[in-house]
Parts: structure tokens; sequence; C-alpha cells
């Protein structure tokens, strides 16, 4: 750009500039042009307001009147006034209205205020007197809509109690459904008895689809009949000697509730050609533990099909599934805590969804997940009692659910499948091995703490021989570490590691050692330490035990607590430091040491950092697990650092090299895999050796 050009930009900023504030408006104009503003806002409110004045007011008919009259008489609760006269009373989410003789009275509802039913007609506030007209109609039209089941839909919301001594059920009138449950015998951090749900948070109802209407049973009124304390029967009674109830049994000691379906005459209600009764069934559930995170991880919906397997949907995101297979039981599973639906006849298909609670939610920190089910059972408007059910409200104890696995004469139930014990094998482990052991030492020793102690020692006994040979195979290596290093001196650099390789293992076989000698016995116990894994977080037993400075061997031991969040690690660490997790690291790191110093000339060099980082995961990933679980490996560590150091102090090793050495003199037949390895790496020797050949013959030409 020229000077010239820049000239002439400059000059044609300052006219414009000038311009501007030539034609700039005046303060007189300015005021003028704020006055018409305001005139014309003044305009505008007054011609909505004027519009509002123009609105055509609704009005009650003489047909709108004796529609809502026929309705009163038809639907309401019948009763006598003090003369002796009929009336009528009916009650909806919209209005409460009385008819006595022909004069109808009561209040309507609008924007959550009564309104006088007398003054709808003659009110001044014409939208308040369209919306109290509409709501008449939209009472009028709700008891319609439910037909037989319209003399239902009002009456008074009570409590009917059940108790035995490990359980307490609240069943309500309106619905007829179990609107609480509490576990007496178990505790949470916020207090005695542990509540699974509440009215807020638990709906469930019985729905009948027609061709024509829906009725779902969450939406009446029930008559409590037969009530003791452990039985009651909530009943429909829709008229013309048409009934339709549920009734409850608690069981004395039982975490299971019976739940009878009974009806009478029911087909003159519901047609004949109705093959199915839905169930509509949602749970918000509720936190039980002080550590969140890892509770929440283990809560999910699990079900079991019919004469088949215990399936679950995903514990860590939201998600959903839909079959159509026969499904026995249906499960709204917390880490300790379960709320099963049992069905004597299988459900028809299911539709599941679990969703967590979004962490901006001002329910995130009491509650874990949304759980949804939507299924049928099958059914006859003409059986007296055409569906049966069970109901478990109660903790996830092995022992306990595998004893309700009998309560279906068809089938077993499984139910101790709620209990996580990790894939078959390690299940296996902990069914038959230490679930059983570690229910007899909780006898013995009266402390959970000393019983994990017990445990260690024994496993430890029972795995010596795979142990023990499997640390006289690393002893033997570490014999050999020094004609290892001078194999390496005498084959040096990468071309000669497959010739290197081949001596190394001559030497093995020579001296009745093998580099995988010790892998075989690890890899044997692996099931146990894997099976404890699984075992020390699912177990219910551990809960709210305390021992030494761990108040609850179920949840973390936090010695040192933050409010703030640990970039990347946060949701694995959680904001707090837990001492036996900590001390499971320290020994870990040690065990770790004292493992690469026995093999140090068969380790990498640039691996050996690798080896040591591993401990540093585990303090990651298992800060926020049960302190039982840490306190566990860390016994079990430091009893095998124990055993290293005592193998080495009772195996002499001159004895082991004079062995060594009268094997080396009488060496056995190579096995059919050494032959095979040995045979692949002169193979591969020969192939190395013809190439390095090629590329020299291919420089000489250069």
């Amino acid at each position: 750009m020229d000077r010239n050009t820049i000239i002439g930009l400059c000059l044609m900023f300052l006219v414009i500039m000038g311009f501007t504030w030539l034609n700039q408006p005046s303060d007189e104009q300015l005021a003028a042009a704020k006055a018409q503003q305001e005139q014309a806002e003044a305009n505008t409110k007054q011609q909505t307001k004027a519009e509002a004045s123009t609105t055509v007011a609704d009005t009650l008919t003489a047909d709108d009147i004796n529609r809502l009259k026929s309705s009163i008489q038809l639907y309401g609760r019948q009763s006598a006034d003090q003369a002796g006269n009929t009336v009528y009373s009916l009650e909806s989410n919209d209005a409460n209205l009385t008819l006595s003789g022909d004069k109808v009275s009561g209040t309507v509802k609008v924007n959550g205020k009564d309104v006088d039913y007398e003054t709808v007609n003659s009110s001044s506030d014409i939208s308040t007197r369209n919306q109290a007209i509409a709501a008449l109609k939209a009472a009028v039209m709700s008891y319609a809509k439910s037909g037989d089941f319209a003399k239902c839909l009002t009456g008074e919301n009570k409590t009917v109690t059940l108790k035995n001594d490990v359980l307490k059920i609240d069943v309500s009138t309106k619905g007829g459904a179990i609107t609480e449950a509490t576990l007496l015998d178990y505790d949470t951090y916020r207090g005695k008895g542990v509540k699974l749900f509440d009215a807020q948070t638990n709906q469930f109802g019985f729905v009948f689809n027609t061709d024509a209407q829906r009725f779902n049973t969450a939406d009446y009124y029930f008559t409590p009949l037969a009530q003791t304390d452990s039985t009651v029967t909530m009943q429909l009674n829709l008229g013309n000697d048409v009934t339709w109830a549920v009734r409850y049994t608690l069981e004395k000691g039982s975490y299971m509730v019976k739940m009878e379906v009974l009806q009478h005459n029911m087909n003159r209600v519901i047609p004949e050609n109705i093959p199915n009764l839905d169930i509509v069934w949602s749970q918000r559930m509720m936190r039980q533990e002080k550590g969140k995170m890892f509770e929440e991880r283990n809560s999910a919906i699990y079900y079991k099909y019919s004469n088949g397997s215990v399936e679950n949907l995903s514990e860590s995101s939201a998600d959903d599934e839909e079959t159509t297979g026969d499904i026995k039981w249906v499960s709204f599973k917390n880490q300790f805590f379960s709320s099963v639906l049992v069905a004597d006849k299988c459900l028809k298909g299911a539709k599941m969804e679990s969703k967590p609670i979004d962490k901006n939610s001002a329910f995130y920190s009491d509650y874990h997940k949304d759980m949804e089910l939507y299924t049928s059972v099958e059914y006859k408007s003409t059986d007296e009692n055409p569906a049966n059910f069970q109901i478990f409200f109660g903790p996830n104890k092995f022992q306990l659910l595998k004893s309700y696995n009998k309560y279906c004469d068809s089938e077993d139930l499984d139910l101790n499948r709620l209990v996580s014990l990790g894939w078959a094998l390690f299940r296996w482990v902990n069914t038959y091995i230490v679930i059983p052991v570690f229910d007899w030492l909780t006898g013995i020793c009266g402390n959970m703490g000393l019983a994990i102690l017990v445990l260690t020692i024994l496993l430890k006994v029972v795995l010596f021989p795979l142990s023990n040979k499997s640390y006289i195979s690393q002893a033997k290596m570490r014999l050999l570490a020094p004609d290892v290093k001078k194999i390496d001196e005498k084959y040096p650099g990468q071309e000669n590691a497959m010739k290197a390789q081949q001596k190394k293992m001559e030497l093995y076989s020579m001296a009745g050692a093998s580099p995988f000698g010790g892998c075989l016995p690890m890899l044997l116990q692996m099931p146990f330490l894997i099976a404890m894994f699984t075992f020390f977080p699912s177990s219910i037993e551990l809960r709210g035990e305390s021992f030494l400075w761990a108040s609850d061997l179920s949840a973390p031991d936090a010695i040192l607590t933050w409010d703030a969040q640990i970039p990347l690690i946060s949701s694995y660490f959680g904001n707090h430091l837990s001492l036996f997790c900590l001390l499971m690291t320290v020994t870990n790191i040690l065990y770790t040491k004292i493992t690469m110093q026995s093999q140090q000339n068969s380790q990498m060099k640039g691996m050996q950092w690798m080896m040591y980082l591993m401990p540093i995961m585990f303090l990651v990933f298992f800060n926020n697990y049960a302190s039982g679980l840490s306190y566990y490996y860390f016994l079990s560590l430091l009893f095998t650092i124990i055993q290293n150091y005592a193998t080495r102090y009772f195996v002499s090793e001159e004895k082991m090299r004079a062995r060594m050495a009268e094997a080396a003199k009488n060496p056995k037949k190579k096995s059919g895999f050494m032959a095979r390895l040995e045979e692949a790496q002169r193979q591969q020797q020969a192939m190395l050796a013809q190439q390095q050949k090629k590329n020299n013959n291919g420089k000489g030409r250069h």
C-alpha cells in the first residue's frame, strides 16, 4: 500500500466522522423519541387489556349442570346429613363437590386455590371463571373415562402397616400398593433402619387394557379389609357385586411378602378376551451407604429367565432391555439390598430401563438410579385368583437368598445370584470354598477382622505346595543368574539373541530349572485372589463391622479427606485416602522389589519401572473399595513376603546347587515342547544368518 492510498483512507475516515458528528440528534430530539416510544408501549398495553376484556366468558349451561349432578350422584360417595337426607360427595384433583337434594355445593381448584362453586357463573374475573368451568368439565370427563372404576376415584388416603421381627411395610389405600419398606435389623449411615423406598420414590400398579379404556389401579382408592399385624386385603368395590382386591401376607421372621390378586365377577367389567394384566413398577433407588460411588456402581436391574440364566442391565451406565421371553423374577438391586418381584406364573416379557441420577440434580446426593419395569402376567377375568406373587425386600445375603430359592415349586429361583461373586470359576470358588469357610470362621472368631486374618492364613496353608514350588523355581533361577549373565556377555547384540536364548534353555534343562516353573503355581492361585476381589465388596456380613481404625469393613477406611477433585482419577480414587489401601500399596512395592531382585538378570531393565508402577495403579483403583478387601490383600502380600524369606532361610542354596549339578550330569530327556522350541529357535537363527549374509553380499557389490 503506497503513501497516497494511506492518505486517501485517512481523509475518508475523517469525513465520515465529521458527517456523523454534525448529524447527531440534539437533546430535544432524543427526548421526543423517548416520549414517542413510551406512548407506543402504553398503546400496546391498552390494546392488550382491551382484547382481554373482550374475551368471551364461558358459562355452565343447564345441560352442563345436569351432567355434573348426574356424575356426582352416579360416582360420588353416599351418606346422610343430620336430617336424614341423602348426600353425595365427589372428590377429584379438580373439584370437591357435594349434591344434597338438587343443590350442588363445594369448591373448584384454580391455580392451586379453591373457588366456591356457587360463584363460578357470576364471577367477574373472566380468566378465573373460565378456568373453574374447565376444571369442572375435566372432573366430569375423568369419571366418565373411568367407567365402572369411577366409584373408586375418591376416598381417604390412609396407610396400613404390616410388621414382623425383620421387616415393616406400609400399604396405601391410594393404589392399594406397598409404598414403603423398611428393614428393621439393619442401619444406614443416617440412622436406624434401612428404608428401601417410600411413597415418593416407589410406584406400583396393575393396569387393565381394554379395546376402549385403560385402568391403572394406582389411580383408585382401596378399602382395607381383614386387617391384622401380618395381613391385609385391599379391595376395590366396583358395585353390581364386582370386586377386585390384593391381599398381602407377611410371614413371621421373613423378608418375603405374599401378594395375591383376588377378584369376583370381574368379567362384568373386563371382557373375557383380555389375556394379560399389565404391571408398571418404578423406583428411585435410595442411597444406603456412606460411600456413594461404589454403591452406585453395584446397583442395577437383575432378572431371571424362567428355567434359564440370571441377567442384568449395566451397573455403570444407563441401560435398557426389552425381552419377549418368560421371566421368573425382576429385581431392583442395590449393593447390599434388593426389592424382588417373583411371579408364581411367569412374567410375559418385560421392558426394563435404568438411568443414573444426573450429577447436577438435587436428588443426586441421596439417590442412585431411576429404575422402571413394564411387564404383564396371564389373566382371565373369570378366575377368582388370577395371579400370585412373592415380593422380597431384604439383604443380599448369600445363605439367606439361597434359603428362599425353593419358594417356587416349579424351579429353583437362583436368588443368591443377586450376590455378585464374579465369573463362573471365581463364583464356584466363592460359593463352595470361601463363603462356607468364612461363615464358619465368623462363628468362631466373633470379629470380622480376625476372621479375615485366619482365612488368609488358611488359604496360605492350603496353597503352600503351589507357592513353595514357585519359590523353589525362583531360587533356582537366582542361582543360575551368573551363568545366564555369562551367556549374555558371550553372545551380545540382537543378531545373537536367538543363539543366546538357545544356550539359556540348554542351561535350564541341564540344571533341572525352568523360567516358567513359577508361572503355573501362580496361575493356579489366581482364582482364589480374584475370588476374594469379588467376595469382599459383595459380602454384607462385613457391613457395619469395625476392626482397628476401620469403622466399616465394607467401606473405605478413610484417614484423610478433602473436597477438591483430583483430575483424571477422582472417579476411581475418590476424595479420601484409605489406610489399609496405603498399607497394601507399600507392601506391594516391597514385594515387587524382592521379586525383581530375584529375577534381575531375567528381566529387561527398561521394563522394571512398569513393575513398580503397578502398585501405584492398585492404590488408585483400590482406594475406593471395601477396606476389608485392602486388609486381606495387605495380609496376603505380607505373608507372601514372610514365606519368601522363610523359604530362603530354610532352603539351603548349597544343597540346591549340588542337586542342580547332579541333574546336569544326568539331564532329562527333552520334552516335546522344549524340542519344538529349540527347533524353532534353530530355524529362526538360520534365517537371520542367511539374511545377514545376503545383506553383506549386497554391500560388497556396491
